[in-house]
């Protein structure tokens, strides 16, 4: 797990890189040179006002990394965590938009287009994925003052995005660029499909590094383990899934979840769901079922009583049922054993993303790449959900199965569209561009 690669250090000979300092410094120098060129170029078009606003965000990203900074025990601060996270989503974004501008090229199509279209996409995006997160784990990030909570929500290179969230933004802002711009949106559609597969596949490995969207326990030979924490964590939480495991009982051998709700109980009961083989709870006599009455000698009633009683032991804990049985174990310095899930979600994005660029040839109507993703992702995600433990369930399913299946029904209508086409492309084929002269489709 490599939550933060490095740091970047606050201040060179005591100026800030971030904020009023050498960072904004660099970048009007930066923007002043450029947007000469553009304007000289091509004077004040839709192309320079992208290329401006491009460089308007980025100004007030290098701002407000101030607040993003690492601080030590009296709040000064120490520089600017470089996560592994954030590191990874950069690549599968550059990877992403070089993919799709060099076969835009080869179909026709103006790159700076497409370049345009990406940085929409980007920004909506990364707010719809943030946004879906936020909602779903609303209670991570309230803090005691409102412009915490928001330094908290904005926090996105330490994780916490939602891909389902980032394709539903995506899609609407692509839409409405290609709207805007009278562009053919069911080819363009086609041609950026195997980017955002190629872009995810790299996200996932920095869902690997930061520890998050893990899998549930397994003896599998290629299983891995997390440690409770990393010397590259700068506040020393635990690590998401030795801090899931922790709560719900598994580190002590047993996993403790919801029961029969009895009479006058609001809760549901904390029962034993599972019982690892081999453990102090399964040499105790521990079965799937017992109802768990203390958790070292503190009463339990709900759920919400197990884990607090959980995280107030470092070392040693005894569960009680309520049939006397009584065990006690010792705390473990890394997680159980999990699925890789991170890793399966990767290799299943980059298999998506060549089946695509290999169909994409034989494609006959505008509109069946960008169907035949949205139809594979969501059934290989909804069968990934069946091994990942991280995420709340809602009517037996996880959130992200229950919307698995919403957009496959939403495909559907996609598929009655693309039928409907003709059998020809608004693209010609890469042979037919010559891959030079004027592009077929521009502004």
């Amino acid at each position: 797990m490599l939550q933060t690669l490095f740091h970047i250090p606050h201040a060179i000979f005591d100026i800030p890189l971030f904020g009023w300092g050498w960072g904004l410094g660099i970048w009007a120098l930066i923007v002043t040179l450029v947007m000469g060129l553009v304007v000289r170029e091509h004077g004040w078009k839709a192309e320079t006002l992208n290329h401006l606003t491009v460089f308007v965000f980025l100004g007030l990203a290098i701002f407000f990394l101030r607040h993003l900074e690492a601080r030590d025990a009296n709040g000064v601060p120490v520089g600017l965590p470089i996560r592994g996270y954030g590191v990874m989503l950069l690549l599968g974004i550059v990877s992403g938009v070089g993919l799709a501008m060099y076969r835009a090229r080869r179909m026709g199509v103006d790159p700076e287009l497409i370049m345009s279209l990406a940085f929409s996409m980007l920004i909506a995006g990364i707010v719809g994925a943030r946004l879906f997160f936020v909602i779903e784990f609303w209670e991570q990030f309230q803090r005691e003052t409102v412009a915490a909570t928001v330094v908290a929500t904005l926090k996105v290179t330490e994780g916490g995005l939602v891909v389902y969230g980032s394709l539903v933004g995506a899609l609407i802002a692509a839409c409405i660029f290609l709207i805007r711009h009278r562009l053919p949106i069911l080819a363009i559609a086609d041609l950026i499909a195997p980017s955002l597969a190629l872009g995810l596949a790299f996200g996932r490995i920095g869902c690997l590094f930061n520890g998050c969207c893990f899998g549930q326990v397994c003896d599998a030979p290629w299983a891995i383990s997390f440690p409770r924490t990393s010397s590259r964590i700068a506040d020393g939480s635990t690590s998401p899934p030795y801090d899931f495991q922790l709560r719900s009982g598994q580190l002590h051998g047993v996993q403790i979840g919801s029961g029969e709700r009895r009479k006058n109980q609001a809760n549901d009961l904390p029962v034993v769901v599972r019982v690892e083989k081999g453990s102090a709870a399964d040499e105790a006599g521990f079965r799937v079922g017992d109802r768990v009455t203390s958790i070292g000698g503190q009463p339990v009633s709900t759920l919400g009583d197990v884990y607090w009683a959980i995280l107030k032991f470092d070392s040693e804990l005894a569960i009680t049922t309520e049939n006397g049985k009584r065990s006690v174990s010792s705390l473990s310095r890394r997680s159980l054993r999990i699925h890789p899930t991170q890793i399966y979600s990767s290799i299943n994005a980059l298999l998506l993303c060549l089946f695509l660029l290999a169909y994409y040839p034989y494609r006959r109507r505008d509109g069946e790449v960008i169907a035949i993703c949205l139809t594979i992702y969501p059934v290989a995600r909804y069968l990934l959900e069946m091994i990942r433990a991280d995420e709340s369930i809602a009517w037996g399913l996880t959130i992200s199965q229950v919307v698995s299946g919403l957009l496959l029904l939403a495909v559907l209508t996609l598929w009655m569209i693309v039928l409907r086409q003709p059998r020809e492309s608004a693209l010609p084929p890469a042979e037919l561009t010559g891959h030079a002269g004027q592009p077929a489709i521009s502004e």
